[in-house]
Parts: structure tokens; C-alpha cells; sequence
């Protein structure tokens, strides 16, 4: 399980995409893991899945394949958005069919609109991604490892309260959660101060906590993506980016310099390894694992 791969400083890395909306681009991204990422040796892969259950058929059918056709390990997104009990169930049973052993259990975003006929987002029984977990864990016994989403910042929802969306990751992971995947941010302090927090509201100390990672590699993009988790942008990180807003080439490289940096000193201070949002993209995930790679070979 992955649970047993990641360990203190051990600079494994793993890859978050998300589904293509035509068969086409669904190809390229499978090509794009199987051939440009996989040389890099990933911990896992995951596959989120869209507001709502939008992109449910081809996170289930991505995740199969990568089961079926590659050595790697497949983590699929699982939302509690606009499903009760007897679907999430038949989805975890197709998950189990299909040979995936990892899930990263989640409330998951709401959609823009309400589907016709429906009137609320969550479940009664699944107002938390706490009661998913126990129910993956009830309906496959022994055969899934579970992870779960963690904020460094807080989950736009808490409202600032830090520690009671620390509170929330504890009673997951307490839940059966054997790892967490965070949400992406710019300053390493925020991870180490998740972890104290979480370990304080009774998280066991040893429960893996991946950083999220995203690149700068588009100013507009970045700063709509850190609005809409909640993410701070600190007024420094900008500073050095809109010097470059102009120039797509120098930002790349400068953002994948500060992402290099970032990762450092997470794994320096204990991180299990480094998770980064590709966006189906891969150049400047695998230069910076190119970087930390240098890096490591200097040191030793």
C-alpha cells in the first residue's frame, strides 16, 4: 500500500491529472503518463473527478486502463457530490472490479447548477468526506488504502479557523485515512503548521502528508487557481512573477525555480515525498524533479 512507500524526506513524487473531455485528448494525457512521466518512477498517479460526478466515466475508465496497461499505481478521486449511498457504493465495487486499490476520498466541489430534480448537493448521510471513507472501508473491507484532502490554509468553508479545519483532517484520517494529498501553496510554513496542527487535534504523528505543488507557469491562471482554493498569493510571489507577466518563457523557468526551492525545503523539514498538479502538462514537473534530482546528487 502506498501508506508503506512514503517516508520522511524520501522524495518520492506523484502526479495529479485530471479527465480530457474528448477521446482524443483522453489518448494524449495516457500517452503523456505512460511515456514522459512514468520514466520518473511515481510513488502514484491520480485522477480527480469533476464537480458533480461530471467526469466520472473516464476518471473510472483512465484509472482501469492505467491498472491494466502500466506498472503504475492509480489513485482515483471520489466525490460525495450529488450521490447517496447506492452509487458511491456501485462506484467502489467498479473500483475494486477493476483492480485499483487506492482512493482519495473527498466532498468534492459542488457543480455551477443543480441538475434538474436535485435540490441538494450532499447527502444527509455524506455531508463530510469523513463518511465516505468508512464507507469505502465498510463496503471493501482490507482492500483499499484511503487518502484524503488536507488545506494548509484552510478549506475555503472554515472561514480562517484553522484549527477547526485541523480538527476535520484528524477525525478523517481517524476515520481510516491512511495518507493526505494537500492543496497547493507557495510557502512551506503553511504545510509544517498543517501538520503540528493536525497532530495536536489527534492525528496520528506517522500519517503521511503530501505537499501539493503547482508550477507558475501562467500568471492569470495561477492567481484565479489560488482565489479558488483559498491559497494565498503572497504580494513577494507576485512581485518576482509580474516581471515576467509578459514573457511566457521567463516565467516558466522562474516559476519552476521557486518550485524547486519549495520543494526543498519540504523535504528538508520531513515532507514523504512531493505532489504535483500537472494539469496534464509535463515540462515543468519534470524539470523540477530534474533540479531536486541535482540536487540530491550533490549532496551526496
Amino acid at each position: 500500500m502506498l501508506k508503506d512507500r512514503m517516508k520522511p524526506g524520501a522524495r518520492s513524487y506523484s502526479f495529479e491529472f485530471f479527465p480530457p473531455r474528448t477521446d482524443e485528448a483522453e489518448e494524449a494525457l495516457f500517452q503523456l503518463i505512460a511515456e514522459e512521466l512514468r520514466p520518473l518512477d511515481p510513488s502514484f498517479v491520480s485522477v480527480t473527478y469533476g464537480a458533480g460526478g461530471s467526469t466520472r466515466d473516464r476518471t473510472l475508465r483512465i484509472v482501469a486502463r492505467i491498472v491494466r496497461e502500466t506498472d503504475l499505481i492509480p489513485v482515483a478521486h471520489l466525490t460525495t457530490v450529488l450521490a447517496d449511498e447506492a452509487e458511491l457504493s456501485r462506484i467502489i465495487d467498479e473500483l475494486k472490479s477493476s483492480g485499483v486499490r487506492h482512493i482519495l476520498a473527498l466532498r468534492g466541489d459542488p457543480p455551477a447548477t443543480l441538475p434538474e430534480g436535485k435540490t441538494t448537493i450532499h447527502d444527509p448521510n455524506f455531508q463530510h468526506a469523513r463518511d465516505l471513507v468508512e464507507l469505502i472501508h465498510r463496503r471493501a473491507p482490507g482492500h483499499f488504502s484511503v487518502g484524503v484532502a488536507g488545506h494548509p490554509e484552510g478549506h475555503p468553508e472554515s472561514k480562517g479557523d484553522l484549527e477547526l479545519d485541523a480538527k476535520h483532517l484528524a477525525e478523517k484520517v481517524l476515520a481510516g485515512a491512511d495518507f493526505v494529498v494537500t492543496q497547493f501553496f507557495f510557502e512551506a510554513r503553511h504545510y509544517f503548521a498543517l501538520r503540528e496542527r493536525a497532530i495536536r487535534h489527534g492525528m496520528p504523528p506517522d500519517t503521511p502528508i503530501l505537499p501539493g505543488i503547482m508550477p507558475v507557469t501562467n500568471f492569470a491562471q495561477i492567481k484565479r487557481f489560488a482565489e479558488l482554493s483559498g491559497a494565498e498569493f503572497p504580494a513577494w510571489l507576485e512581485e518576482k512573477l509580474s516581471v515576467h507577466a509578459d514573457d511566457p518563457s521567463a516565467l516558466a523557468d522562474l516559476g519552476i525555480e521557486l518550485a524547486t526551492k519549495l520543494c526543498e525545503e519540504l523535504l528538508q523539514g520531513g515532507a514523504p515525498g512531493l505532489h504535483f498538479y500537472t494539469l496534464n502538462k509535463s515540462p515543468a514537473t519534470r524539470q523540477i524533479v530534474a533540479n531536486l534530482d541535482a540536487s540530491q546528487s550533490r549532496i551526496g
